[in-house]
């Protein structure tokens, strides 16, 4: 592979890893590893993601997506994995795209909607683990929310994430 092809390539891992070390710096400290990874992992999933996808649940176009898909469909109310899934879109657009639906959007209201799908896919969750942490994260959601939005100002305010070499 040619060194602009490395440069350049993209996987699961290091895109996870990048939003790891991305919320680390956004936070003051004391914040725990399995909370940390699932928000990571949250927005690495849906950086390698298509809006398009018709693979895998990709991620709405707006705030109104969720209310359509995950609040109006009450089908979706009694399936733990989607009301997780309606969650993590909470934390995407109310967080880590915050300031674009800001001006169409009650922030407030959408993450008070997110930590309620945390909370009520954690009381359909089979594993104990998995449901405290579940749990967990509806109950640390706007701190959660707040790190992605501030990830997010950051990211955008970076003209390049890349070293850009001068060509002489």
């Amino acid at each position: 592979m040619s060194s602009l092809g490395e440069l350049l390539a993209i996987d699961q891992r290091s895109t996870l890893e990048f939003f790891v070390t991305g919320l680390q710096d956004v936070s003051d400290g004391g914040i725990d590893r399995q909370e940390l990874l699932y928000n990571a992992s949250v927005l690495a999933h849906y950086a390698l993601v298509s809006t398009q996808s018709t693979t895998e649940m990709p991620a709405p176009a707006s705030l109104t997506g969720i209310l359509d898909h995950f609040v109006l469909d009450e089908t979706m109310s009694a399936d733990g994995e989607m009301l997780e899934t309606a969650a993590a879109q909470c934390l995407l657009l109310a967080g880590f795209f915050e300031d674009q639906t800001r001006r169409r959007h009650s922030i407030r209201w959408y993450a008070h909607l997110g930590a309620s799908f945390f909370s009520r896919a954690a009381a359909q969750q089979r594993s104990p683990r998995k449901a405290e942490l579940l749990m967990t994260l509806a109950c640390h959601f706007e701190a959660w929310r707040r790190r992605h939005a501030r990830l997010g100002r950051e990211l955008r305010l970076q003209p390049y994430l890349l070293p850009i070499a001068k060509v002489n």
